[in-house]
């Protein structure tokens, strides 16, 4: 399982849209690297989402349209979360996040 968490500094990216730098994980957690992406673009993360083969996706705020397209190429997506990275990425690992979660 691959999971992809948006990140602003050490906390979730509030809008998918304007994240510069992502987190992703695997084997539950044990293999971590960070992404800084050379812009901020909605479009580009997806691209990028599709292209490392990411199962999870955690987010803040996400339009409408990204979303359902994550979702149409089978992509879990968790937004509206609000907490810090490396809890964020325990609970996920866990099966324990939710949408709509803060984390404090």
């Amino acid at each position: 399982m691959k999971i992809l968490i948006t990140v602003e500094k050490d906390w979730v990216s509030p809008r998918f849209d304007l994240t510069r730098e992502v987190l992703i994980a695997e084997n539950k957690g044990e293999k971590i690297r960070t992404v800084i992406l050379p812009r901020p673009s909605a479009e580009e993360l997806c691209s990028f989402i599709l292209t490392e083969n990411v199962d999870i996706v955690v987010c803040g705020g996400i339009e409408e349209t990204y979303y359902q397209y994550l979702l149409w190429k089978k992509v879990k997506v968790i937004d509206r979360v609000i907490g810090p990275v490396k809890e964020v990425l325990k609970r996920v690992v866990q099966n324990r996040l939710r949408e709509g979660k803060i984390i404090r």
